[in-house]
């Protein structure tokens, strides 16, 4: 009697679980192990990070999501090694996973572009302990502004610098303007919390450069138009525990570069992704290539050449979209991309088991969406007639309602929906609990 194929899923991102989902009925037993026992929506981590949301609002128990899949066992553990010729995953505890077929789906980490030193003066956001951390450090800015005696150090602990002006970046320095300026006041006797500083520092030309130029420049009018400061073409060259040195394009001159230092004892980093620890511990057991940012080059149907039964997607994964008639493009780190890898995986397992030869992978586009603040957002849609582009109020509630339809579980739906409402009406975040006065230690990534 033939043996009940085996398929090992790392990790219970959106391609870990994609893929779990996409394998529910199929005639194999599935194991899927992931180091924290929740899948989180990521796209909303920077508002548990800000107070707006509660952690169990955007995170649900991996087990309860899996609860009624009779052919997946879910484990909680670390995905240390993957030892490919024996076909087994090897977890941090020593346990061995045997597998026919894998799925590496262990996503990513921050980037410091070399110095991981800076991690522990500015944290990056993954994961809800990423957001505990930098919520705690946003509250106790506020705090020890309201017992700072000196007026120099006041004005340091309301410095906010977001490093990254990608779409956390830019809703990040969003929020904490809204914060700053509509949640705050009114609470503290000795300072104005509207008169906080919200800068954020972008080494390119723009924010939000992967949006049309037009959309970007609406991004920024909306972001001052909030009082965020927002400087271009701007290099972090150090972190410390007071503050930050940024060179950048002399605008005075025209040319040329300066140098300056910004006081703050709140910098958060969202500059930099790097793929998985795991991709390369990978590469070295299978001969895979790498990409610049540590992402596992896959052929056309996500598997790597020689080790056809190990398939990798989602961040991890430096992939294509390969259309007939069409050069293949890149797929970018985006959670769609990742779900779609993930089924794509798992349609291919299910092709290999039935000896049938596997597809290449076709990414379709839905486009990019951003929010900027209270009533502010740029939207940038894929359709059959062209690129559907606006922003403005009615592109934060297009915002909103995406992100609300795309959350895990009807319960979470209702939750934030109720969550929100209350917030635009009341200016509120009731989220603001502090549960660890002293810091958190960091390990450099």
């Amino acid at each position: 009697m033939a043996q009940t194929p085996r398929v090992v899923i790392i990790g219970c991102g959106f391609g870990g679980l994609e893929a779990a989902r996409a394998l529910a009925r199929a005639d194999v037993e599935i194991t899927l192990v992931d180091k924290t026992n929740h899948h989180l929506f990521q796209p909303l981590l920077y508002q548990v990070a800000t107070a707006g949301l509660s952690a169990p609002a955007i995170a649900a128990p991996v087990r309860h999501l899996f609860r009624t899949q009779a052919n997946l066992t879910t484990l909680l553990g670390e995905a240390v090694a993957i030892e490919a010729d024996s076909r087994c995953v090897r977890l941090k505890d020593g346990a061995l996973l045997p597998y026919d077929h894998l799925i590496v789906a262990a996503g990513s980490t921050h980037s410091y572009f070399g110095h991981d030193d800076w991690a522990a003066f500015a944290p990056g956001l993954k994961t809800l302990d990423d957001a505990f951390e930098i919520r705690r450090r946003i509250l106790l800015a506020f705090e020890a502004a309201e017992k700072e005696e000196d007026p120099a150090l006041r004005a340091a602990c309301l410095t906010f610098v977001v490093i990254g002006g990608g779409p956390t970046g830019v809703e990040m320095a969003g929020t904490l303007a809204e914060i700053a300026r509509h949640t705050l006041p009114g609470e503290f006797r000795r300072i104005d919390p509207a008169q906080a500083r919200i800068l954020l520092v972008e080494g390119g030309a723009r924010v939000l450069q992967t949006m049309p130029e037009s959309l970007s420049q609406r991004a920024r009018e909306q972001l001052e138009k909030l009082g965020v400061e927002v400087r271009t073409g701007a290099r972090v060259m150090a972190i410390d525990n007071a503050g930050l040195e940024i060179e950048s394009a002399s605008e005075a001159l025209g040319k040329g570069l300066s140098s300056y230092r910004l006081d703050s004892r709140c910098v958060i980093w969202a500059a930099g992704v790097a793929a998985s620890v795991l991709g390369r511990q990978l590469a070295g057991a299978t001969g895979a290539q790498l990409d610049r940012a540590g992402r596992v080059i896959v052929g056309p149907d996500l598997s790597l050449p020689n080790f056809p039964e190990i398939s990798v997607v989602g961040d991890l994964a430096a992939a294509h979209s390969h259309v007939p008639g069409q050069e293949p493009k890149p797929v970018p780190g985006v959670s769609p991309g990742a779900k779609q890898m993930g089924r794509q995986a798992a349609a291919n397992i299910l092709r290999r088991i039935a000896g049938q030869s596997t597809a290449a992978f076709r990414y379709a586009d839905y486009g990019n969406l951003a929010t900027i603040g209270r009533n502010s957002a740029v939207v940038d849609l894929a359709s059959p007639l062209g690129p559907l582009r606006f922003s403005g109020y009615f592109a934060w509630l297009f915002w909103l309602f995406a992100h609300i339809w795309f959350l895990i579980g009807f319960r979470n739906r209702l939750v934030v929906l109720i969550d929100w409402a209350s917030a635009y009406w009341s200016k509120q975040r009731y989220a603001r609990v502090i549960s660890n006065i002293e810091p958190q230690r960091r390990e450099a990534p």
